[in-house]
C-alpha cells in the first residue's frame, strides 16, 4: 500500500512554505524500515524543487540512511519533512548514486545537518563537470526555489565499490559503469533482499538517454545489478518493483534501442532516420512522445562511433 505524507508545513523553506509542496513527494513501504520516497515522473519544477526522482530510506537504530540527497537546498528539506513522517531518528549518511541534479545537489543541506555523504568518484568528477550547467537549468525551473543550494561534495569516495557497515546493516554500493550518468552505483542491502538503483532502473517512465550516458554500458550496469537476484527494486524514477517490471521497464529499452539503431546503421541509415525506428512496444511509459526521438538520435550518435 502506498501511503500519501502531506507535510503541513515547512519550516525550513522559510517563505517557500505552504500549499504549493503539499502532495509531491509519495512514501511506499517497500520492506521492514525500508521506504521509497516517490517524487514525480514530471519534469522539474518549482512545485517539486528538482524532486522528480525516487529516494530511498533505511531506518536503522542507529539512526538513517538516505539514498540520494534531492535536488536542492529546499528539495532536501522538503525531503526532509518527509522522513520526519517516518521516522523522528537523523540521517546520518546519504548516498549519492550519480551525478544528476536530484542525486547530488541537496548534499550541502544534510550536512549541515551533520550527515556524511558517499559517492564514486566517477559520479564527484561529473558533479565538478556539470554542476555549473545543472544549476543554471536549475534556475529556469525553481527560479527562488533553488535559493541556498550550492555545489557540495561526498565526504567518502569510492573507484569501483564500497560497504557502509551501519545500523547492523550493509550497505553495499558499486559502481559497474556509465549507465545514465558517467559515476551511476546500486546498492545493494541483502539483508532486505532490496536494492536501490538510482539511474540504472526507470520504471512507469521512460528514462533519457542523453550526452552524459552510454546505452551500451548501461546494459552491463543493469546486468550486474539484475545478477543480485533482488525481490524489491527501488528505481531512480517510479515505484518500488520487482525486477521483472525494471527489466520491461529499462532493460528491455534500452536492448530494443541498440538493436534497432544497430540495424538502422548496417542498413546505412543516417541519425535523421533514427526517430522512426519502431519503438513502439514501450509507448506505455510516461513521458515517451518527448523523449523517443532523442533517445534514438543520442543512441545513434553514440553507436556511430563505436
Amino acid at each position: 500500500m502506498i501511503i500519501r505524507l502531506i507535510a503541513a508545513t515547512f519550516g525550513a523553506l522559510g517563505a517557500l512554505a505552504g500549499p504549493a509542496f503539499a502532495d509531491v513527494l509519495d512514501v511506499q513501504p517497500v520492506t521492514e524500515d525500508v521506504y521509497a520516497i516517490v517524487g514525480p515522473k514530471a519534469q522539474r519544477n518549482a512545485e517539486n524543487l528538482a524532486n522528480n526522482a525516487t529516494f530511498g530510506v533505511i531506518v536503522t537504530p542507529d539512526g538513517v540512511v538516505l539514498i540520494d540527497p534531492g535536488g536542492s537546498w529546499n528539495g532536501a528539506a522538503a525531503l526532509h519533512e518527509t522522513i520526519r513522517e517516518i521516522t523522528d531518528r537523523p540521517v546520518v549518511y546519504v548516498i549519492n548514486t550519480g551525478g544528476q541534479d536530484h542525486r547530488w545537489l541537496g548534499n550541502g543541506y544534510w550536512q549541515a545537518q551533520g550527515a556524511k555523504v558517499i559517492a564514486s568518484e566517477a559520479a564527484v568528477e561529473d558533479q565538478k563537470t556539470r554542476g555549473s550547467q545543472q544549476l543554471s537549468g536549475l534556475m529556469n525551473f525553481l527560479g527562488d526555489g533553488l535559493n541556498g543550494t550550492d555545489p557540495s561534495y561526498a565526504d567518502i569516495t569510492f573507484a569501483d565499490d564500497y560497504t557502509l557497515d551501519f545500523g547492523g546493516l550493509s550497505f553495499e554500493i558499486a559502481h559497474p559503469g556509465q549507465a545514465h550518468t558517467p559515476g551511476d552505483s546500486f546498492v545493494w542491502l541483502k539483508e532486505k533482499d532490496t536494492v536501490f538503483t538510482g539511474d540504472i532502473v526507470y520504471v512507469e517512465r521512460i528514462l533519457g538517454v542523453g550526452s552524459q550516458s552510454n546505452v551500451k554500458s548501461w546494459i552491463e550496469a543493469f546486468e550486474a545489478m539484475a545478477a543480485l537476484k533482488p525481490a524489491h527494486v527501488v528505481p531512480g524514477h517510479g515505484h518500488a518493483t520487482t525486477l521483472k517490471t525494471a527489466t520491461a521497464d529499462t532493460y528491455d529499452y534500452l536492448v530494443n534501442l541498440r538493436t534497432r539503431i544497430g540495424a538502422l546503421i548496417e542498413d546505412g541509415g543516417d541519425i535523421l532516420d533514427a526517430p522512426e525506428i519502431d519503438q513502439s512496444a514501450f509507448s506505455y511509459l510516461e513521458q515517451f512522445d518527448s523523449l523517443d526521438g532523442r533517445n534514438a538520435q543520442t543512441t545513434f550518435e553514440q553507436m556511430e562511433w563505436e
